[in-house]
């Protein structure tokens, strides 16, 4: 795969996820991939929310199964 159909299936993954958030008042924006690590800014509700972390570790099962990589998911400010 190269990296632009790597980087076009985390978008579409990311896209997908969005919905749920936006759902609970919240959302996400895919702002880098570096490697095997793909950097989110999370947005309104999801903001300092207890439950971020599951969020986060939910994204990273959605992007690995649509990629088929090991990627770490890293929340940025």
């Amino acid at each position: 795969m190269t990296t632009l159909q790597r980087i076009r299936l985390i978008e579409n993954a990311v896209e997908d996820m969005r919905s749920y958030l936006r759902a609970d008042g919240g959302d996400c924006e895919l702002v880098d991939v570096d490697g095997d690590q793909v950097h989110v800014k999370l947005s309104g509700a999801c903001i300092g929310c207890q439950p971020a972390s599951v969020t986060i570790s939910g994204m990273r099962q959605k992007l690995n199964e649509a990629t088929g990589l090991a990627l770490r998911v890293l929340p940025v400010s």
